[in-house]
């Protein structure tokens, strides 16, 4: 099973992925394989560094090329030989972030994005995404300081939502929406009640 969590800066997906992985350790006994974008891989550290700190101005097509580069590398590493052992794997972000990001918020088409995802990960199938849905003023607020992605600013994150929320219009099919808002346990109880009982379903982006 691979389960990945998306949305905005300040949303609180980082945190919502850490306690499924504690939830499902605890009551479920699975031990699952917790991985971060970009990142998860000593390459792929590599690249979010330069990712999210570069002094450089990257244009939004040079960071797509990047952010590929270290999908490619985690998913042929980590993440498919997880799968295929019958682990389960929750990533803290995934090709939606790089659709939204780079593409619908600044201005590359995100279909062309999708397109690389064959590229960059044959062969994997999503069997859930979370996508946590909050405001933009109170997300943003929570940011503390902010790298190179979050420093764009609120009218960026207001475009990123916009985004998401899309995306999931268009592509609803395994896809749970949940309100990030109230408490962190609230949220954690909406994303538990997002995991099917039996027989998930896997999808495509």
């Amino acid at each position: 099973m691979f389960i990945v969590f998306e949305g905005i800066d300040g949303s609180g997906k980082t945190t919502q992925a850490r306690l499924l992985a504690e939830h499902l350790r605890r009551a479920r006994g699975i031990e699952p394989l917790l991985v971060r974008e970009p990142g998860g891989t000593d390459l792929g550290e590599k690249l979010r560094e330069i990712l999210l700190s570069s002094p450089e101005d990257l244009a939004p097509e040079t960071e797509v090329f990047l952010f590929m580069a270290a999908r490619s590398h985690l998913v042929r590493t980590r993440i498919l030989p997880a799968v295929r052992e019958g682990r389960v794997v929750i990533s803290d972000r995934f090709i939606w972030s790089t659709a939204v990001y780079q593409g619908t918020a600044a201005g590359i088409d995100p279909r062309e994005i999708l397109r690389l995802r064959k590229l960059a990960a044959p062969g994997l199938a999503i069997t859930r995404t979370f996508l946590i849905d909050v405001d933009p003023e109170s997300a943003y607020r929570r940011v503390r300081a902010p790298n190179r992605m979050e420093a764009r600013g609120l009218e960026f994150q207001k475009r990123l939502r916009r985004g998401f929320l899309a995306l999931a219009r268009t592509r609803s099919h395994g896809i749970v929406l949940v309100d990030g808002g109230g408490s962190v346990e609230q949220v954690h109880r909406r994303v538990l009640s997002g995991l099917p009982a039996r027989g998930w379903s896997c999808s495509s982006p």
